[in-house]
């Protein structure tokens, strides 16, 4: 084991997002609607800034309308207030309405009518029976009606926009981890700093202690500790010397190596994994979302509707009265609480999630999380937290287990590598500070050693004992055997002087989260089918955790030594099995995996990509966040139903009677109760979804 900080300072970059500018695309993505965002600027800050001056135009236009007027016993009269209406009602038409309108164009030009057609209905006759009222022509005025409308659809898809995750965010992230520059080596052995992008095949280049490998390759000089978990899953960092490859966005954690470049640009593993994701989020189907559904029956019921009432007034030999009830049921066929029904939910789900540390980016996850039959768990920075600790201490020789933690807390107390910091920070619990060790060395690769207290020892793994043509004592086997049994990392304590001995020995193994047990407990009594584990770690490694977890064998799944590829085909296959799959994970190579997954939960911890290839993201490292998602989209899922069935009922009633088929028994629904009928849904969908709140996202204890 080495000191990643012996060869002074680091070579640190600022990445910047080469690559992804394909990735964001011209597409505002407004996937509410199926489909309906190839619209261009249907993108929630276009939405916002409507949303406020509709509002603002609103307002005058309901104050100054006379069947408000009469609800409330006011009046208002000053010079061309009959002028209110029309201009600031036709300013919102076409202002606000726009995208509704063109959507609803778009809708029949797809032969796929919904949600935008149903509203480009709606406001479309109601300003027309205003605009012709308003000539005097009739006696329909819509006007506040129609801002009205056009406000709270807008505010509702607002909202919704909010909701939707940018997926391609992903590939931009994926990019950052390559440098800008390498250190590429002229003939004559001295350095030039180069754009990544012109490295080619057959260069040499310098990756100093601390920095990424720029580019695929073939080590030709020095011997390094390469961080490649961003890429592999590998917790543990891994010795490259003359002769290996390394993977452009590795980390070269304790030494400088030389790397002869066999791979750039997109046939980098890097850019396989872009592509994976890219792969898996354009394979991700959208789908209709229910509101859809519902729009989509209920244009043809409305225009069924309005066509037979229509008829049926002309046949009766009143043509006005035809022509009224007509717009009537085409106006209030949209009720305002159709098109709050998903967006209100959806909204409360954001922020309920959000105060228990669960951030919802794309609400069809959301919306898919409640029928998740398989969670896959990546293993390292999910269910363990990414970081060794000491799990086990033996001693050789007479020397006791605590001597062997002090010495070797000294030793490595000089030392910036993962292990190193972990057997210190063991000793500094327990016991506080070790004693201080002088003529700290580094042997590459193998270990370190250090004077303590007039004595020179050294730390390291099984390359030391080769080294030093040691062997383990076999007092130690038996505890060594179970600490390899379980995959751990064993790393010897040794006595340098006028004898070489072994001291002891430490076991290091990747801290199993407590929560973890509890999270796979509380998905278990929700009745989620499956628990799977997935990692890049030795099987052995696997198998201890899951053991720990409390995996039962024959129902989970332990997926051990898998590569970034294997991770994103474990998903489709367990998809191919008829699983409905949530992956959660946090690091680079869980991205395709989490973008392939029904549902992609990130643990907020961990790296950019990660975070933007899912739907869901955990805030913080805990586990048990997943069981409190899946809780959330069902209590969300039964809020929208009811939401949805609210309005459903609302037409089901207010239809027949703006129809007419109680004109005979001297009822009818008249345009202004209709306006009142519709407020009052708003009303009970805005406070039915309110009862989210009382939604507990975290297990009980």
């Amino acid at each position: 084991m080495s000191d990643p900080h012996t060869h002074g300072d680091h070579v640190r970059h600022h990445e910047h997002h080469r690559g992804g500018a394909a990735a964001h695309g011209e597409h505002a993505g407004h996937g509410g609607h199926g489909g309906h965002g190839e619209h261009a600027g249907h993108d929630p800050e276009m939405f916002r800034r409507k949303f406020w001056l509709s509002l603002i135009l609103t307002i005058p236009l309901t104050a100054t309308s006379s069947m408000v007027m009469d609800w409330f016993g006011y009046t208002l009269d000053f010079p061309g207030i009959e002028l209110v209406g029309p201009v600031l009602g036709t300013a919102v038409f076409f202002y606000g309405g726009w995208p509704f309108l063109t959507g609803g164009v778009h809708e029949v030009r797809s032969r796929a009518p919904g949600m935008m057609l149903l509203i480009a209905t709606a406001i479309t006759v109601a300003y027309i029976a205003s605009l012709v009222s308003s000539l005097g022509l009739f006696d329909l005025e819509f006007w506040w009606e129609l801002g009205a409308l056009v406000t709270i659809m807008l505010l509702g898809h607002w909202q919704e926009m909010k909701a939707i995750g940018q997926a391609q965010g992903a590939l931009a992230a994926l990019a950052e981890l390559l440098p800008d520059e390498a250190e590429r080596i002229r003939d004559d052995g001295s350095t030039e700093a180069v754009p990544v992008t012109d490295l080619a095949v057959g260069d040499t280049v310098l990756v100093r202690s601390g920095s990424r490998v720029p580019a695929d390759g073939e080590v030709t000089q020095g011997e390094a500790e390469m961080d490649e978990s961003m890429i592999t899953g590998e917790s543990r960092p891994v010795v490259r010397g003359p002769g290996e490859r390394v993977v452009a966005g590795t980390v070269a954690t304790d030494s400088a190596i030389r790397v002869r470049v066999d791979a750039v640009g997109d046939d980098t593993a890097l850019a396989g994994i872009q592509r994976l994701v890219s792969q898996a989020q354009s394979s991700k189907g959208r789908g209709q979302v229910l509101a859809d559904r519902f729009a989509a029956l209920l244009f043809y019921i409305a225009m069924g509707a309005g066509a037979i009432t229509f008829v049926v007034w002309s046949l009766i030999g009143d043509v006005t009265s035809g022509v009224v009830r007509t717009v009537t049921v085409l106006v209030i066929a949209c009720p305002h609480a159709l098109g709050l029904a998903i967006p209100l939910v959806v909204a409360i789900t954001t922020a309920v999630s959000a105060k228990s540390g669960v951030l919802v980016k794309d609400r069809l996850a959301i919306e898919r999380m409640r029928t998740v039959d398989a969670v896959l768990f990546d293993k390292t920075g999910t269910l363990t937290r990414g970081e060794h600790t000491v799990a086990g201490l033996a001693g050789a020789d007479g020397v006791d287990a605590e001597e062997v933690l002090r010495l070797a807390a000294a030793v490595e107390s000089d030392s910036e590598h993962p292990l190193a910091r972990a057997i210190v920070a063991h000793r500094g619990r327990l016991h506080g500070e070790a004693p201080r060790a002088s003529d700290f060395r580094s042997r590459t690769g193998k270990g370190v050693e250090a004077t303590v207290e007039g004595r020179r020892y050294a730390v390291g793994g099984p390359a030391l004992l080769r080294e030093l043509g040691l062997a383990s004592p076999s007092e130690l086997d038996e505890s060594i055997d179970a600490w390899s049994s379980r995959g751990a990392t064993v790393l010897h304590l040794i006595a340098i002087g006028e004898e070489v001995r072994v001291l002891g020995a430490i076991a290091l193994e990747d801290e199993v989260r407590p929560e973890a047990k509890r999270a796979i407990e509380d998905l278990r009594a929700q009745g989620v089918e499956k628990i799977a584990m997935i990692t890049g770690d030795a099987r052995a490694v696997a198998e201890a955790v899951a053991a720990d977890l409390g995996f039962i064998e024959g129902r989970d799944e332990v997926f051990a030594e898998v590569l970034p590829a294997d991770k994103d085909q474990a998903v489709a296959d367990l998809q191919a099995r008829g699983l409905r799959v949530a992956m959660v994970g946090d690091g680079v190579n869980d991205a395709p995996a989490l973008a392939r997954a029904d549902v992609g939960i990130a643990i907020g911890a961990g790296t950019d990509v990660a975070i933007e290839s899912a739907g869901v993201v955990l805030a913080s490292s805990d586990p048990r966040g997943v069981g409190g998602v899946r809780r959330l989209s069902k209590a969300g899922y039964r809020k929208m139903i009811e939401n949805l069935g609210w309005a459903a009922g609302y037409n089901i009633v207010a239809i027949p009677l703006a129809a007419g088929v109680l004109a005979w028994a001297g009822f009818t629904l008249s345009p202004a109760v209709g306006a009142v009928l519709m407020s009052a849904s708003t009303i009970v969908v805005a406070l039915n979804a309110q009862l989210l709140r009382r939604v507990e996202l975290t297990p009980e204890s």
